[in-house]
């Protein structure tokens, strides 16, 4: 229960920043703003204000906000999405893209205030102050030994066979040092508790002749910066974090295209739902930083020009600039609608394998 509203509660925040930044956008270019909704229908209540409804709604896994005219119609109404010119809809549109990136920054910028765990392999950190470094697992195969005997994301790796885990790759040296079938004990840290875990080897797919137990280790310290310099650093991870989570997203496409599927590594609301909790655990600077990820994702699966999304809309933007002239409102509806129930299904599809995994 404290999971699911740990869950709800993030997710809010998440889509109350993508929202309010398409809502606050769309005022500013004098458009009637219908409905600003959290949740999807059926409605539980609501409050209206002007000429909006804010609406709080039984389904808490998005949000929305109603635009008059935004399908298209009413092109003679001065207050409507559609009589806008063409860079006003699209500065609507990618307004709540960009307020999720925002966030981003903002969440990740409070973290380097106040200090943020970061991977320092190689890092720099001049003007700022690194403790409690660690070596952190930071990713788990599913199906692999480590996966097998319960080591979970963010166990703190403290020794192999009795020897002392220095940094991450000390530590992957340890365990390749192993023979195959060869059993390792793995003491790790996990919720103020240390214990012992026994982990049998076996050879790696991604390099012949490499023994490995299925995990990414990283070594791992609290990192925190001045005001100004949080700032900045801020941005440079969310700059990377974008960079990284666009490039993942690429290849996810390239997989469903070439007939892969969508792999283990793509996780839905059940999945999401499941992370939040094990990242709660590990204490709320975690969270913060997962909430940060979250926001960059739900950017760039928004952005991306497919039907129904924010990115599709502008696809149709673009159009219409080249054609110098709008696609009719009713093509444009049913695109968007076959778009939409395209995105329900892969939903429902992701929300199984999550199921079929965690449960």
């Amino acid at each position: 229960m404290i999971t699911a509203l740990l869950f709800i509660a993030v997710l809010a925040v998440l889509v109350l920043a993508h929202e309010l930044g398409h809502f606050a956008v769309a005022k500013w270019s004098g458009m009637r703003v219908d409905e600003f909704g959290i949740g999807f229908p059926p409605k539980l209540f609501g409050v209206k204000r002007g000429d909006t409804e804010y609406t709080v709604n039984l389904i808490p896994l998005g949000g929305f906000v109603k635009i008059h005219g935004e399908s298209g119609e009413e092109r003679g109404d001065p207050r409507s999405f559609a009589s806008k010119p063409l860079f006003k809809r699209f500065l609507v549109l990618i307004a709540g893209v960009s307020m999720n990136v925002l966030l981003a920054w903002v969440l990740l910028s409070i973290g380097f205030m106040t200090g943020l765990p970061t991977a320092i392999d190689g890092g720099d950190f001049t003007g700022g102050d690194v403790r409690d470094e660690q070596v952190q697992i930071t990713y788990v195969l599913p199906g692999s030994p480590a996966d097998t005997v319960g080591l979970v994301l963010g166990d703190r790796v403290l020794s192999v066979n009795g020897q002392s885990a220095i940094d991450a790759d000390q530590t992957r040296s340890l365990i390749g040092l192993a023979q195959d079938g060869e059993e390792l004990e793995i003491a790790i840290a996990r919720n103020g508790q240390t214990d012992p875990i026994l982990v049998t080897v076996a050879p790696t797919q991604i390099e012949e002749g490499l023994i490995a137990i299925g995990t990414q280790l990283t070594t791992v310290g609290f990192v925190s910066f001045p005001p100004h310099l949080a700032l900045v650093h801020g941005a440079t991870s969310t700059a990377n974090m974008v960079a990284l989570t666009a490039r993942g997203f690429w290849d996810l496409i390239g997989r469903l295209i070439s007939g892969q599927g969508l792999g283990m590594d793509v996780s839905g609301p059940v999945g999401i739902a499941v992370l939040t909790g094990e990242v709660a655990d590990m204490g709320f600077v975690y969270l913060l930083n997962f909430a940060a990820v979250l926001s960059v994702n739900l950017a760039i699966l928004n952005i991306l020009p497919f039907p129904a999304l924010d990115g599709g809309r502008v696809f149709f933007l673009l159009i219409e600039l080249v054609r110098r002239k709008p696609v009719t409102p009713k093509i444009e509806a049913s695109v968007h609608a076959a778009g939409f129930a395209l995105l329900m299904i892969l939903v429902v599809l992701v929300t199984y394998k999550d199921i079929l995994r965690f449960f």
